[in-house]
C-alpha cells in the first residue's frame, strides 16, 4: 500500500538542513523534521526522507509522484521502504525489455570489463555493428547514432535542413519544417519552439524559426501547408505525450503519398513507439508505411543506457561530412553493446507480437471498467491511453495504493505502457488491481 506524505512539511525541513547533514545523522534530520511536524507519533520513513533530500538539491524541473524506487526486476519494482508495484509506465516505453533484464544487464558487464568510450575521434570494435543491425533492422542503408531523443530529433532537423539546401536547393535560411499541434519531441529550444505546449515555452524565447504547424491527422492540412521551401514533414505515428493519440486510418499512409509526391521528406518519431511498443516494429509499420527518416530511443538502450538514432538513406545521411555533427557519446561501446543486445532480444523473442496479443486483452479489460468518469479508452499494442472527464490525479494516487505505478498526462489521461515481457500471470494481476482501483 501507499502512503501518505505530508510534502509541504517534508520541504521545510530540507530546507532547513545544512550540506552533508542528509548523510551525517539521520537523527539530526529526525529532530528537524520533528519540529516541522512531518510526524507526530512515528518515525520518518526512508521515503520522506529522500524525497525531502531530493526536493532540497535538485531543480524543480519536475514533479515526481511520491515514491522513491530502490529496486527493480521486469515489471515489478520496490521502494526504499519494501512496498512493491508494478511498473505501468516503463519509463516512457525505454523499459519495453522491462527492469534489469539478466540478458541486457550481462552485456552491459562485459563491456564494461573491455572499453566504455572511445568519441568517434577514434574506431571502435562495435560502433560499426551497431549501425550495420539498426539499418538492417530499419531497412535503412546508415544510421547516425547519438544519446537522447531529443539528440535524435535535432539530428533530424539538422539532416532535413541540410537536405533542403543541398539536395532539394532551397535557399539557404529558407527551409522549413512542418510538425502537429501538441506533439512532444523533447525540450530543447529548438524542440520546443515548434511546441504548442505553452508550459514548453514559457520564458525560453527567443525560438528557432522555420516551423509550420499543422492539425495532428489531417492530411489535407499538410498538403494545404506546403510550400516550395518546404523541406520535411516531423510527425509522432501516435501521439504519447498528447494522451495516446491515434490518427485517423489511412492517415500515416496518405501521409506518405504527400510527402513523395511534393518532394519532402518523411521524419518519422518513434522514439516511444518504436521497438515493438505498438504491436509493430515500428508504429509507422502498421499502415505499410515506411518514412524517409526514422528517429530512434529510448528502449534502443535496453533500460540502461541513452541510446537513440537516425536510420535513413545515404542519400539523405550523405549530407554530412566530417565536423558538421557529433556526439562525444553518440556510438560508445558500452552503449553499442547493450543496443545490440536489445535488437537481438527483440526480433528473437517477437517482441511486437507480444506486444499485439497482450495489447489487446489489456485494452479489452480495460475496456470493461464502469466509471462515469472515463471518457475514453485507447490506444494500439501495449500503449494505452484512459482519458478521464476529470483531473486524472486523484486515480493516478488510487492506482498506486494498489501497487500500480502511472503516470498522468495532460490532466487528464492516465498513460498506461507496461514491459513488453511482462509475464501473462503478472499482467493478469495488474489488470485486476488497475481494475479495482478505476472502478467507481
Amino acid at each position: 500500500m501507499a502512503y501518505d506524505v505530508n510534502i509541504g512539511a517534508v520541504h521545510a525541513a530540507a530546507r532547513s538542513l545544512a550540506p552533508g547533514e542528509f548523510a551525517s545523522s539521520g537523527a539530526v534530520f529526525l529532530r528537524r523534521a520533528a519540529k516541522e511536524k512531518i510526524t507526530k507519533e512515528s518515525r520518518v520513513s526512508e521515503s520522506e526522507r529522500i524525497i525531502a533530500q531530493t526536493e532540497n538539491y535538485c531543480a524543480h524541473n519536475y514533479a515526481p509522484k511520491h515514491v522513491v524506487i530502490a529496486t527493480g526486476e521486469g515489471a515489478r519494482v520496490t521502494d526504499v521502504d519494501g512496498r512493491e508495484y508494478f511498473d505501468m509506465l516503463s519509463a516512457y516505453s525505454a523499459l519495453n525489455f522491462g527492469h534489469r533484464h539478466p540478458e541486457i544487464v550481462a552485456a552491459a558487464k562485459e563491456q564494461l570489463d573491455r572499453v566504455t568510450l572511445t568519441s568517434r575521434a577514434f574506431y571502435n570494435d562495435l560502433t560499426g555493428e551497431f549501425c550495420e543491425r539498426l539499418a538492417a533492422l530499419t531497412g535503412k542503408e546508415a544510421v547516425l547514432p547519438m544519446n537522447t531523443g531529443a539528440e535524435a530529433v535535432e539530428t533530424a532537423i539538422k539532416t532535413a535542413r541540410r537536405w533542403g539546401a543541398f539536395v532539394k536547393g532551397v535557399p539557404e535560411g529558407r527551409q522549413r519544417i512542418i510538425c502537429c499541434e501538441n506533439n512532444f519531441h523533447g525540450r530543447t529550444v529548438t524542440v520546443v519552439s515548434m511546441s504548442t505546449d505553452e508550459s514548453a515555452r514559457r520564458g525560453f524565447a527567443p525560438f528557432t524559426e522555420g516551423f509550420d504547424v499543422v492539425r495532428y491527422g489531417d492530411a489535407e492540412a499538410l498538403e494545404r501547408a506546403i510550400t516550395p521551401d518546404t523541406v520535411a514533414f516531423l510527425f509522432e505515428p501516435i501521439q504519447g505525450e498528447a494522451g495516446v493519440i491515434l490518427p485517423p486510418d489511412g492517415y500515416l499512409k496518405a501521409v506518405r503519398e504527400i510527402c513523395s509526391r511534393h518532394g519532402i521528406l518523411m521524419l518519422a518519431d518513434e522514439v516511444q513507439t518504436g521497438f515493438a511498443r505498438t504491436g509493430d516494429m515500428f508504429a509507422c509499420d502498421h499502415e505499410g508505411v515506411v518514412p524517409d527518416v526514422y528517429i530512434l530511443g529510448k528502449a534502443l538502450g535496453g533500460g540502461i543506457m541513452p541510446v537513440s538514432a537516425v536510420a535513413a538513406d545515404k542519400d539523405i545521411l550523405g549530407v554530412f561530412e566530417p565536423g558538421s555533427h557529433g556526439s562525444t557519446f553518440g556510438g560508445n561501446p558500452l552503449a553499442c553493446a547493450v543496443a545490440l543486445k536489445a535488437m537481438e532480444i527483440l526480433v528473437r523473442d517477437d517482441y511486437p507480437a507480444l506486444a499485439r496479443r497482450k495489447g489487446e486483452k489489456f485494452l479489452k479489460e480495460l475496456s470493461f471498467v464502469k466509471n462515469e468518469d472515463i471518457l475514453q479508452v485507447r490506444g494500439r499494442g501495449l500503449m494505452t491511453g484512459v482519458e478521464f472527464r476529470i483531473p486524472a490525479a486523484p486515480y493516478v494516487a488510487k492506482l498506486m495504493r494498489h501497487g500500480i505505478l502511472a503516470k498522468e498526462t495532460h490532466e487528464r489521461t492516465i498513460r498506461f505502457a507496461p514491459p513488453v515481457n511482462i509475464p501473462d500471470e503478472q499482467l493478469d494481476e495488474a489488470i485486476r488491481r488497475i481494475k479495482a482501483a478505476l472502478s467507481q
